[in-house]
C-alpha cells in the first residue's frame, strides 16, 4: 500500500481508526468524503433557540442553580467529541472545524456557551461544502456571533432608538463585530480599508441583535436601532434596511483580499506553517474562479504537490488527542474524557481566549511546557492499552511513516504501556 495512503489520514484526516480500510485511490477517498450532506448535523444537540432559552433561564435564575448552560454545552460538546473519534469522513470534519476557527466564537464570553456547538452546526456545517459568502451571511446572522462581539445593543447615532434616549440611557455604536469582520473574516487589514470603513460596516450591522423573548428566541432585526441612510463600505454602496447587511457581506465575501486571506489560511493549516505563494495562488484562482466555493478549495489544496510531503506540520492539542485515540479504537468506555484532555493540552474546545481563534503554527505549540503536557498525555493514556500489541498499533497507525529510531526505541521498552507511550511521544505522531 502506497505511504499516500497514510499520509491522507494523517495530512487531511484526523488519524487512522484502528485497522479501519486503508483508501486506494486517496483523492477519491477525500473527494467522497465531501459529497451529500455532513453526517455531524444528525446527531442529537441542542438548537440556537434551545440554547438562548438555557441563557434566558440563567438569567432568570441568577447564581441560583446549576448552569443550564453549561449543561447544555457539556452534554452536546461530549457526544460531538466522541463522533469526531470515530467519524468515517475526518476530512469533512477538519474542514467543519477549521472554518468554526476562522469564525472564532468562544465561551469566554458567558451568553455564547449554549450556543457554540449550535453556531457549529447550523451556521458552519451546512456551508462547507458550499459558497464562501453564503457561510459569511449565516456566521454574521447567529445570535453566537451577535452576542460574542457585541452588537447586540449596538445603535447607530441617528437611529430612532437614540433619539429617542435620553442622553444618560442612549446606547452608542458598536464596532467590535464589525472591525472583527474585515480584519479576520474577509479582507483583512492588507485590503487597505481605513477606521472610516470600520465605522461605516458597523453602521450597516445596526439594528442585527437576538430576541429572548417568546417561545422561540433568536435572531432579530430591530429597525429604530438601525442607522438610517446608505452607507460605504471600501467603496461599496451599501442601501439602509436588513438588505444592507446581505449587500455588504456578499462585496467582501467576494473581494480580492478576501479570497487571498482564505488561501493563506487553508495552505496554512494543510500544507505549511510558511505557505507556498505557487500554492496559495493555485487555492485563490480556484476561489475567484468558482465564485468562493469552498468543496473547490478544499480538493485544490488536497491535489497541491506541497500536500503531501510527510510531516510538515504540527498537530495542534485537538488533532493531536483525536489522532492517538482513533490509533488506540478505544470504545467509548475506555477513552478519557476528551473534552478534558484536549484542555489539558492548552486547547479547550470552542474557548479561544480571542476572536482570532486557536493558532495554526507549530511555534504556537512546541514550547516545553506543551511538549511535557504531551508526553504526559502520552503516558497516561497509554495505560488504558493493557491489551494492545504496540508495535502493530504503530504500524497500523503510520505504516511507513513510522521512522527507525521510534520503531527501535519501543522494541527496546520494558513494557506495552512504555511502549505505546514512546509512540504517541514520538515525532512521528506529533506530526501530520
Amino acid at each position: 500500500m502506497s505511504a499516500r495512503a497514510w499520509q491522507a489520514m494523517s495530512r487531511f484526516g484526523l488519524g487512522r481508526r484502528g485497522a479501519e480500510a486503508l483508501p486506494d485511490d486517496p483523492m477519491a477517498w477525500l473527494a467522497g468524503q465531501l459529497e451529500g450532506k455532513d453526517p455531524a448535523r444528525a446527531l442529537p444537540a441542542r438548537s440556537t433557540a434551545e440554547g438562548l432559552a438555557a441563557w434566558r433561564e440563567d438569567i432568570r435564575r441568577g447564581n441560583d442553580g446549576v448552569s443550564q448552560s453549561r449543561i447544555v454545552f457539556q452534554e452536546d460538546v461530549s457526544g460531538l467529541l466522541d463522533y469526531v473519534a470515530v467519524t468515517d469522513v475526518p476530512f469533512r470534519e477538519r474542514l467543519a472545524w477549521f472554518w468554526a476557527n476562522h469564525f472564532t466564537v468562544s465561551q469566554r464570553r458567558g451568553a455564547v456557551v449554549p450556543l457554540a456547538n449550535a453556531f457549529l452546526r447550523e451556521a458552519i456545517r451546512p456551508h462547507v461544502t458550499g459558497r464562501f459568502v453564503d457561510m459569511l451571511q449565516a456566521v454574521m446572522r447567529h445570535p453566537a456571533m451577535l452576542l460574542y462581539l457585541d452588537n447586540q445593543d449596538s445603535a447607530g447615532p441617528r437611529s430612532a432608538a437614540a433619539e429617542a434616549a435620553a442622553p444618560a440611557r442612549r446606547v452608542g455604536l458598536n464596532e467590535n463585530l464589525a472591525r472583527e469582520c474585515l480584519e479576520l473574516h474577509t479582507v483583512t487589514p492588507a485590503s487597505g480599508y481605513a477606521q472610516a470603513d470600520v465605522v461605516q460596516m458597523a453602521l450597516v450591522l445596526t439594528g442585527w441583535g437576538v430576541m429572548l423573548r417568546g417561545d422561540v428566541p433568536g435572531v432579530l432585526f430591530r429597525r429604530p436601532q438601525h442607522e438610517p441612510g446608505e452607507k460605504t463600505v471600501l467603496g461599496h454602496r451599501v442601501p439602509a434596511g436588513p438588505e444592507g447587511l446581505e449587500s455588504a457581506l456578499g462585496f467582501l465575501a467576494r473581494h480580492p483580499a478576501t479570497l487571498r486571506n482564505l488561501s493563506i489560511k487553508l495552505v496554512r493549516h494543510f500544507v505549511a506553517d510558511d505557505p507556498p505563494e505557487p500554492a496559495v495562488a493555485k487555492v485563490e484562482r480556484v476561489l475567484r474562479e468558482t465564485d468562493g466555493d469552498l468543496k473547490a478549495a478544499a480538493l485544490a489544496v488536497a491535489g497541491l504537490p506541497q500536500a503531501w510531503e510527510p510531516q510538515t506540520k504540527l498537530r495542534g492539542p485537538f488533532d493531536y488527542v483525536m489522532a492517538v485515540v482513533r490509533a488506540m479504537d478505544l470504545p467509548a468506555g475506555r477513552r478519557p474524557s476528551l473534552r478534558d484532555s484536549v484542555a489539558a493540552l492548552g486547547q479547550a474546545v470552542m474557548n479561544a481566549p480571542l476572536p482570532n481563534g486557536w493558532p495554526d503554527m507549530a511555534r504556537d505549540w512546541a514550547g516545553p511546557e506543551a511538549v511535557m503536557r504531551r508526553v504526559d498525555f502520552a503516558w497516561g493514556i497509554a495505560g488504558r492499552g493493557a491489551a494492545l500489541e504496540p508495535m502493530a498499533v504503530a504500524e497500523q497507525a503510520l505504516g511507513p511513516l513510522l521512522g527507525e529510531v521510534t520503531r527501535g526505541e519501543m522494541m527496546r521498552a520494558g513494557s506495552r504501556r512504555e511502549a505505546l507511550a514512546l509512540l504517541f511521544a514520538g515525532p512521528e505522531f506529533q506530526r501530520r
